[in-house]
């Protein structure tokens, strides 16, 4: 990590509190052997009580990537019944839509494709674009919380299953990633830069969060945090038994997402993803800083496919590449230059980590 985090403080030693807050709180939060075996099969238990008299226990998300992929082969290992949801917003790579066909079909799993409206997200996208801050994939991100909650609600699913896990993602600076469930600060940005009603999107927020948590009962679970999780080997697994293909990476196995994160991001923000995924490896052991820094010698994005990129995602967008360039040449904002619930929200977690959050299913 560096100063390309806005709100990073490094000690004495030189250290980075990211990595000091991870090590200090890597010994009670990662893998630890039998401690976590156990607290694995107790949620499994809960899973197979939960839904017992269901057709499926749990939801799971599919999006072709390896956390998703290794989740669904994980939870048919532990003789959980899935029923497989993929949130289409229209940008899925090639390698993605193959890896969640071959997934779903050699593990008998039953699937959903909840396909958003392109042209009404199309302008959504591009409204958030034009708003100058950080978090592009900030309507994907809602649209994904959304329908796995909406479809888990439907089905009578009470644990949704996400691939999230703290040995590639425990470091992630605030200053790079709002909460992405403030769809007040969405709408803002679409009532200013949207050029359609915002009618069909699936939105989530803070009220809909309290609703299917409390009142349906359904709870977020990261599995992957009670394993000894690491990417090389679950791509192994994957290659082997499942016919899974490689995109590229870290969410890769999205066009758009891939553009975002290593060209958009780095040209204008000057925020490279690859510092925090590899400082949390580097935490993990999984990497040393010197194999880090090898890696960030190379460009984030390939120079020689950057302008087909372009062409490709300005003519899904429906601008012309020189509309492309006025917007990336437009002064940085942030989302505190919105409309938010920033505020609402911090106090919202705040009285749930305090008062309801159990260590078991924390992140």
């Amino acid at each position: 990590m560096d100063t390309s985090d806005s709100e990073i403080q490094f000690d004495h030693l030189g250290n980075c509190n990211h990595c000091n807050d991870f090590l200090h709180h890597s010994p009670e939060l990662l893998y630890k052997g039998e401690e976590s075996k156990k607290i694995l099969n107790n949620i499994v238990t809960q899973i197979r009580s939960a839904g017992k008299k269901n057709e499926y226990d749990c939801l799971i998300g599919v999006s072709g990537g390896v956390d998703s992929s290794y989740v669904a082969y994980l939870v048919k290992e532990l003789g959980l019944r899935p029923l497989a949801v993929h949130m289409d917003n229209g940008w899925d790579s090639i390698e993605a839509v193959e890896n969640i066909k071959n997934i779903c079909n050699k593990l008998e799993i039953d699937y959903q494709s909840y396909v958003l409206n392109w042209h009404e997200f199309k302008d959504i996208q591009l409204s958030v674009l034009k708003s100058s801050i950080p978090e592009v994939e900030m309507p994907t991100d809602i649209a994904i919380a959304a329908v796995l909650h909406k479809v888990a609600a439907e089905n009578n699913i009470k644990y949704i299953i996400g691939g999230g896990n703290l040995a590639t993602e425990g470091i992630l600076p605030d200053s790079w990633f709002y909460n992405p469930k403030d769809s007040k600060l969405l709408r803002a940005i679409h009532r200013k830069y949207g050029a359609m009603p915002m009618n069909s999107f699936p939105l989530f927020d803070y009220k809909k969060e309290i609703y299917y948590k409390f009142v349906k009962g359904i709870k977020m679970v990261y599995l992957l945090n009670y394993l000894s999780f690491l990417k090389e080997d679950a791509i192994s697994v994957l290659k082997d038994k499942l016919d899974w293909k490689v995109y590229g990476r870290k969410h890769h196995e999205s066009k758009y997402t891939s553009f975002v994160q290593s060209y958009i991001q780095t040209v204008k923000f000057n925020i490279d993803y690859r510092r925090a995924t590899l400082s949390t490896q580097i935490c993990t052991g999984e990497i040393t800083r010197n194999e880090a820094l090898e890696i960030l010698k190379n460009s984030p994005f390939d120079q020689s496919k950057v302008e087909a990129d372009k062409e490709y995602v300005c003519k899904k967008l429906d601008i012309s590449t020189q509309e492309f360039e006025e917007i990336m040449s437009l002064p940085v904002k942030l989302y505190k230059d919105y409309p938010n619930d920033h505020k609402k929200l911090e106090f919202i977690y705040n009285v749930y980590r305090k008062y309801f959050k159990k260590p078991t299913f924390t992140l």
